[in-house]
């Protein structure tokens, strides 16, 4: 038995497993040509205009100072504010997003399409509104705040409780979404073969669920932190800017600029260094393609 052989001597598609895929080298573009300079130059544009100014950061920073700088009380007690407080918030976005991120993913109900939407609303909200929002709803005359104050005695603005608030107002949405798209992406028969064995709803979200979701609720548990942790415009209208209380390291990076700019550069290096951690973290999950 003969297998057909073309005019240039090479074997057959059917003897090489299909046809073999070019290589393209660094440079090409589609079709072997380079890459178009109008393409080109915005492109190194754009990437310079990320870049340099953290570049800069890194190289106006007070090297010799900064075990000092990063030492010192007023740094360590924003830092330690900074990091329970975002915990925290954290913490209260898992207990009530997961849940939230469930119910849209898997309960059809009408204005599920706006619900969706509320939720997100604080990712393109600007945080000082945001801020605001909260004051006029859990403030001392807001519409829940004025009950809490006169029932139970409890002022939320202005205080610890008050920063761990702000802070899971703007986060919690990139937890949803996050847990969201996860389990649209997860299987439901595995849910229905559970129900199927006589496991309740609750149950078979619990046990069969969750497991299969852990890693979107871990992703979207470190892009809220990181979210968190961050922020500022919410957090200074809502809680304020009290040492020890409310200054967070946003709040501390911002009041140094005014008076001690190298302090604002160390701060401002320790909340670069946990953007990279958590980038280094979730690269498997942003950063590779396909």
């Amino acid at each position: 038995m003969t297998f057909p052989v073309d005019k240039s001597g090479a074997a057959p598609d059917t003897l090489r497993g299909g046809p073999r895929r070019r290589r393209v080298r660094t440079g090409e573009g589609a079709g072997g040509r380079g890459v178009p300079l109008p393409l080109l130059v915005p492109a190194l544009l754009g990437l310079a205009f990320l870049i340099v100014p953290l570049i800069a950061l890194l190289v106006r920073a007070p090297w010799r100072s900064l075990p000092d700088l990063l030492t010192s009380a007023e740094v360590w007690q924003a830092l330690r504010l900074s990091l329970v407080c975002a915990t925290a918030a954290t913490a209260v976005s898992l207990v009530i997003g997961v849940p939230l991120a469930w119910l849209l993913a898997r309960v059809e109900f009408p204005g599920r399409g706006l619900v969706r939407a509320l939720v997100t609303l604080p990712l393109v909200l600007p945080p000082v509104v945001g801020g605001v929002a909260l004051l006029m709803a859990l403030g001392r005359n807001g519409i829940v705040g004025k009950w809490l104050d006169s029932s139970f005695g409890v002022t939320l603005p202005f205080t610890t409780t008050g920063v761990v608030i702000a802070e899971a107002f703007v986060a919690m949405p990139f937890l949803v979404i996050s847990v969201e798209g996860t389990l649209r992406a997860a299987d439901p028969r595995y849910e229905e073969a559970a129900a199927t064995l006589g496991a309740s709803r609750f149950t078979a979200f619990r046990r069969v669920t969750l497991p299969l979701i852990a890693p979107g609720i871990a992703a979207g548990a470190v892009l809220a932190w990181a979210r968190a942790l961050g922020e500022f415009g919410a957090t200074i209208t809502f809680a304020g800017n009290f040492p020890g209380r409310t200054q967070t390291m946003p709040l501390a990076v911002y009041l140094a600029l005014q008076s001690d700019p190298e302090a604002a550069i160390a701060l401002s290096l320790v909340l670069l260094a946990v953007s990279v951690a958590v980038l280094a973290g979730l690269r498997d999950r942003w950063m590779t393609a396909g």
